[in-house]
């Protein structure tokens, strides 16, 4: 008699949600960072890239073996933890992660329709509000599935888009070679920071978590290992393509330095179109136009998380839209420098970034939490040792804000 396997054993339902979580990787913050970085630095930080795009997997797969394991997210297991007081005092730096991060993706699609349409900054960040908050409905009625079809679709637009530019003025071996090597030649202490606040997420970090925990049965331990499997494959495929992109990114404006003012969104906007072509110019509008619509979509998702998570309280992804949306827009009518204010909200990300990985990094080497899933000691280490880089860069950021 043939045997029948379920899908959910199949690995198939667990492609996806890494790369959801990747959006969080290709977000206008890190297109600023990484152009930035480029810019004023050429190839000299691709190691950088190259060494947080390493780290952001490693905590990418733990969140998602939290969520797998336990069939809660990082927040769940964490309310049942903590104290009220501390609940809600976690909850709050969570909300100002979120306002940050909801900030720099409608900032971007707002850069985005004015490089398009000439648009007003203003009326771009409504814009790119309203259609994100269509993305949230869609997936309420249509379903996790559906959105996250979508979210991979908008992933290959943002990879075209950004990436094009590249192979029409490809980078020399030497300057991929001395990127690589680590050396920091003088760079601003605050991009460095910007760079890991923009790689290494908080809220892809407590999404991931989330949706990873209702994928399949976990009652076979086989069945439970053939998901993890998949996981780190999911994970490993979705980072390779956000690393590739923020590379290109990087490489790209290292590469029209000079030609104009790249160290901004529309500088190099400007330069893609003076050195390469209009054609060149509209596919890297298109791209950042995606990548905010895309990020904002998923980092409301992972708003509403977090709140049902440590609050209990489920609230529609429309009105939680609003939550974000409202300090965004308050905030880009206030800006005089986009780019910079874009930056500037990645290097607040970096700050609440220990807040989600000290607890991840925690309860996975827990085994009371884990069972036989615990980490391995080597990779409880080398998680450690991220959390320490992590720590390390905001105090010498804060070291060199205070002197």
């Amino acid at each position: 008699m043939a045997v029948t396997v379920p899908r959910a054993r199949t690995g198939v339902p667990l492609l996806g949600p890494g790369f959801v979580a990747a959006i969080a990787y290709v977000d206008p913050g890190n297109v600023a960072t990484s152009t930035a970085a480029g810019a004023r630095y050429g190839s000299t930080l691709l190691w950088v890239v190259v060494a947080t795009t390493g780290m952001a997997g490693l905590v990418q797969y733990l969140a998602a073996k939290l969520g797998l394991v336990t069939g809660k997210s990082l927040t769940e297991v964490m309310r049942d933890r903590l104290s009220t007081p501390a609940r809600l005092a976690y909850w709050a730096q969570a909300e100002v992660v979120a306002i940050t991060t909801g900030l720099a993706e409608v900032l971007g699609g707002a850069i985005a329709l004015n490089l398009l349409f000439g648009l007003p900054l203003l009326a771009g960040g409504l814009i790119t509000g309203v259609v994100s908050t269509v993305l949230l409905i869609l997936r309420d009625q249509a379903g996790q599935r559906i959105f996250e079809h979508v979210v991979i679709a908008l992933l290959a637009v943002i990879g075209v888009g950004f990436v094009a530019g590249m192979f029409a003025a490809p980078p020399t071996d030497a300057d991929i070679l001395s990127g690589v090597t680590p050396g920091f030649a003088g760079a601003d202490s605050w991009l460095i920071v910007a760079m890991f606040g923009a790689t290494v997420m908080p809220h892809a970090v407590y999404l991931h978590s989330a949706l990873a925990k209702d994928r399949g049965p976990r009652t076979s331990p086989d069945g439970l290992t053939r998901m993890l499997r998949t996981t780190r494959t999911d994970v490993t495929i979705a980072m390779t393509v956000a690393g590739a992109i923020n590379l290109a990114l990087l490489l790209l404006a290292g590469s029209l330095a000079g030609s104009s003012d790249v160290d901004s969104l529309t500088g190099t906007h400007q330069a893609i179109a003076g050195g390469l072509g209009d054609d060149f110019a509209l596919l890297f509008a298109i791209g950042l136009l995606a990548s905010g619509l895309a990020s904002t979509a998923v980092g409301t998702h992972a708003g509403a998380e977090v709140m049902a998570g440590l609050l209990v309280r489920t609230v529609p992804m429309a009105a939680r839209r609003l939550i974000t949306l409202v300090p965004a827009i308050a905030l880009l009518s206030l800006t005089g420098d986009p780019t910079r204010t874009l930056i500037g909200s990645q290097v607040v990300l970096a700050f609440g970034l220990p807040f989600a990985l000290v607890p991840l990094i925690a309860l996975t080497a827990r085994r009371d939490v884990m069972g036989t899933r615990v980490n391995h000691r080597a990779t409880t280490a080398a998680a450690w040792a991220i959390a320490a880089v992590a720590v390390g860069l905001d105090a010498v950021l804060l070291w060199a804000l205070v002197g």
